[in-house]
């Protein structure tokens, strides 16, 4: 029972971190990252679709996205998406190819995006304590109903809290280093 709780909880736990890690891949560095447009919604084959299932995207360098359409007539509608979406850079069309350059990042920019992965790591500590609030609810439960012994109860808490700990201190982390990437730019 314990062990079933805790386990759901580092499940839980770990999925905080990876959805931290997917968000922070998406946010715009002065370095060029398929991320950034790879789940840009394409009007295409009667449905809205990801980018990345109507077209090729490749860096052209470490400043540029190169999108080539599977196929030809789907090239103004990716470029549509491409203007309409929220990533801020202007694509430029040659023929069957459209390209992505990556201006550099103002001073302002990059204090902008530091406080926004400060932001998301918040999120992600929220929801990890979220997750051990959950779990202490069921351990509480359990001794509610007579199913284990205050002893027990005090030992899954613990274990849970320093779950906690441990998941915390790798959002710390994952935020830290991406804050300084941004700043080493």
């Amino acid at each position: 029972m314990l062990n079933d709780i805790k386990t759901d909880a580092q499940t839980r736990m770990g999925k905080s971190i990876d959805s931290l890690k997917h968000s922070l891949t998406r946010l715009r560095t002065g370095r060029a990252s398929t991320a950034l447009v790879e789940n840009i919604r394409v009007p295409a084959y009667g449905s809205e679709m990801p980018l990345n299932q109507v077209a090729s995207i490749s860096l052209g360098d470490a400043r540029s996205i190169i999108i080539t359409p599977f196929d030809k007539s789907h090239i103004a509608a990716v470029e549509k998406a491409l203007l309409s979406s929220d990533v801020g850079i202007t694509p430029t069309t040659a023929g069957t190819v459209i390209r992505l350059n990556m201006p550099p990042l103002t001073e302002e920019r990059r204090r902008e995006l530091a406080k926004h992965v400060a932001h998301e790591g918040e999120e992600a500590k929220i929801a990890i304590r979220n997750v051990r609030r959950d779990a202490m609810q069921q351990v509480k439960d359990l001794l509610k109903d007579k199913k284990i012994t205050e002893d027990d109860e005090r030992r899954a808490e613990d274990d849970i809290q320093k779950l906690t700990d441990r998941f915390v201190k790798e959002v710390d982390t994952v935020a830290k280093a991406k804050e300084e990437e941004l700043m080493a730019l």
